[in-house]
């Protein structure tokens, strides 16, 4: 089941012309179900003109805080986003489901730790750049944020006291794509922005880790960059918060049916389906209740572990190869290439 609850809006700040920011109250009986680690994110559920709308945001605040905010830029032709930037107003309430993700940082020893953040990927990044600093005194923080101006450059002022809270423990690069500012880059982040951090500004630095968020070209990119450099891969870690729109070209080369088994909640549902169809469409269209977010293969809502048969996943850029080998698969990616599965979304 999806572990959704109402929670009042306490404060909308506006962020950029072009984003908010959200805080929720967290009632004191949930609290410990809305405990997070920086770094994850939460969904939101609205109906909207009789449509159920979910949407996943990154949770900008620290875990240390005791606060639930969400930073959520408007996206042109985007139904929640929109909403959430011009209609939401404190005391209105809105379903929330718990805190998840993997993109986490929660250690406590000293750290160097360096971040590449692009428009609202800075979200996740926010709440891990303050743990960071404050897990201990001796932790450094390199943040290179791009963006088209400093106008819509989401948190900024918040950036700026964390600059003078820590002195020289926080440093920030700024990249502008349309903007020429002093102190800051021009144009946006790529290869030689990565080159230029490593073998020019910060030379000699050895890093424990990497966090990466934005689009899907940049995290390549970036991620690239770093291992041409010989960055180890188990020191890159990345969210995406858009990936491109592949062609589901599996779903056309597939004939036939399949029988599905679900176990969700110690409760069984089977069902057929037709293997074109990829297996989370399929259950929610059965009216079960089974965990999902983006729809995308952005987040990791919807991973469930399949027990019998066999799937394959259209795209997957958050499962670890070994964790495919345990069988877990993303719902939302996967079509059945069997005449039956097994999916088990209790056991992740």
């Amino acid at each position: 089941m999806s572990h959704f609850h109402a929670l009042q809006i306490t404060a909308v700040d506006r962020l950029t012309p072009n984003a908010v920011a959200l805080t929720f109250d967290i009632p004191e009986d949930l609290k410990e179900d809305y405990s997070f680690k920086a770094g994850q994110y939460i969904t939101l559920k609205h109906t909207l003109n009789g449509k159920e709308l979910r949407r996943a945001y990154s949770i900008s605040s620290p875990p240390s805080s005791g606060k639930l905010t969400v930073g959520i830029k408007k996206m042109e032709g985007g139904a929640f986003s929109v909403y959430a930037n011009e209609e939401l107003k404190a005391g209105d309430t809105i379903d929330v489901m718990f805190p998840e993700g993997r993109f986490v940082f929660d250690e406590t020893s000293p750290k160097k730790i360096a971040a590449f953040a692009a428009g609202s990927g800075i979200t996740p990044i926010m709440s891990i750049a303050q743990t960071v600093l404050e897990s201990h005194p001796e932790s450094t923080f390199v943040l290179v944020f791009g963006n088209q101006s400093p106008e819509e450059t989401m948190y900024f002022k918040q950036i700026q006291a964390l600059k003078e809270q820590y002195g020289g423990r926080l440093f920030v690069q700024y990249i502008y794509s349309r903007s020429h500012e002093e102190d800051a880059l021009f144009g946006r982040i790529e290869r030689s922005t990565v080159n230029f951090v490593l073998k020019n500004k910060f030379k000699g630095t050895e890093f424990d880790g990497f966090y990466l968020c934005g689009p899907e070209e940049m995290i390549e990119q970036v991620t690239d960059t770093l291992e041409d450099n010989g960055v180890p891969k188990e020191k890159i870690h990345f969210e995406l918060f858009t990936s491109d729109d592949t062609e589901d070209e599996l779903a056309e080369e597939l004939e036939g049916k399949t029988k599905v088994e679900v176990l969700l909640d110690d409760e069984t549902f089977t069902f057929v389906m037709d293997k074109k169809e990829r297996v989370l469409d399929a259950v929610l269209k059965e009216d079960i209740d089974a965990p999902y977010s983006c729809q995308g293969g952005v987040c990791s809502s919807c991973i469930a572990r399949l027990t019998a048969g066999k799937v394959e996943m259209v795209k997957n850029q958050i499962l670890t190869d070994g964790e495919i080998e345990e069988g877990f698969i993303l719902t939302c990616q996967s079509h059945p290439l069997t005449s039956a599965i097994k999916v088990d979304y209790d056991d992740v």
